[in-house]
């Protein structure tokens, strides 16, 4: 079996409504799915609950979800709500810089 690496980027869309259309792709989405978050500042409550159902869905269907380009405020938050173990993190600039 392949694997299918699906990408989403955040485009100044509301983060829930992100995160719904995330959750709806994961269904069919196989091996790895990443997320674009370099557009996002800052996480409110309603995401958080949004990523961590999210996490229980990729995790439940074997899919790797990756947030690419979350800026430090944002990655404190997920890790101290305990969420930054659920996800891979990659830096967009540092992948293009190597490779």
């Amino acid at each position: 079996m392949a694997t299918v690496t699906v990408l989403l980027k955040l485009e100044r869309q509301h983060l829930a409504l992100f995160l719904q259309e995330a959750g709806e792709k994961l269904d069919s989405a196989e091996g790895e799915m990443v997320l674009d978050f370099s557009g996002l500042t800052h996480i409110y409550p309603s995401a958080i609950l949004a990523l961590e159902e999210l996490a229980q869905r990729a995790e439940e269907r074997a899919v790797k979800v990756v947030l690419q380009g979350v800026n430090v405020h944002v990655y404190k938050v997920l890790k101290l709500v305990r969420l930054a173990p659920k996800f891979s993190f990659a830096n967009a600039n540092a992948q293009r810089a190597n490779g």
